[in-house]
């Protein structure tokens, strides 16, 4: 039933009842426990795993979305990596798409630093590579470490760049739906000598509870070329410097 929700992305109790045979009293009562999980969350008739400005998608929901996008951005960013760098990379499935490329790129030697389990296990042994694995509370939601010693352990480094994504960005603002994550998010950008923002075309014109940092912040925003004109424009008019990555073309 949770592979079938993240897959779609939400669906109504009847739906699911019909789909696996059994009545809607059992699928409420596992519905219940995906939430408790933190895997969905329940609305009036049904659940999903689509992110609203109040709660962020379970990250394996994260992972199947936005897949090209992300991967453009990634790109983009590769080039801005060094020989002998030390780089910061959150919890975003954008920044994962950095670590995918590292196994492979050129880059190393090179220290990679990170509170996301996923990239851990991605460059774990990875010849080349100095990887700093932040501790912390682990959070299976977005499985990565968080809290106040993850917070302490960042701001005793200092790192060449910080790569980083968030929810939503609107206004000239940087936005996330989580307290706990933004403050480690915000200690991140504290300890890197150049920050840069990961973000698919989906974020832009949106907000969610919690502001992150002005866009000032990033010496640089990348965002994929399915950003409207209209996006754009609300990143020109508050100075943003960003760059429009081209994805591939898709098959038919």
């Amino acid at each position: 039933m949770a592979e079938q929700v993240l897959a779609d992305g939400s669906a109504t109790a009847a739906e699911l009842a019909e789909r696996f045979g059994v009545s809607l009293m059992t699928i409420h009562r596992d519905l219940d426990e995906l939430e408790r999980q933190g895997i969905v969350r329940k609305f009036r008739g049904g659940v999903t795993a689509q992110p609203s400005g109040v709660f962020e998608s379970n990250v394996q929901y994260r992972l199947k979305t936005m897949r090209a996008e992300k991967a453009a951005v990634a790109e983009h960013a590769l080039r801005m990596v060094e020989p002998g760098m030390a780089i910061l990379l959150d919890d975003s499935t954008s920044t994962l798409e950095i670590a995918r490329r590292l196994r492979t790129a050129e880059v190393t030697p090179l220290t990679v630093v990170t509170n996301f389990l996923e990239a851990i296990n991605l460059l774990s042994g990875q010849r080349g590579i100095h990887l700093m694995a932040l501790g912390g509370d682990y959070d299976p939601l977005h499985s990565s470490f968080l809290g106040v010693s993850c917070v302490e352990a960042v701001e005793q480094l200092r790192v060449d760049v910080c790569f980083a994504s968030t929810s939503a960005v609107q206004g000239g603002y940087a936005y996330h739906q989580e307290q706990h994550i933004v403050s480690v998010k915000r200690a991140m950008l504290d300890a890197a000598a150049r920050n840069v923002l990961l973000i698919d075309h989906t974020k832009l014109g949106r907000v969610a509870l919690h502001r992150v940092v002005p866009l000032s912040r990033f010496d640089t925003v990348l965002v994929d070329d399915g950003a409207s004109p209209e996006a754009l424009r609300d990143l020109d008019e508050h100075k943003v410097r960003y760059e429009v990555c081209g994805t591939p073309a898709r098959e038919p």
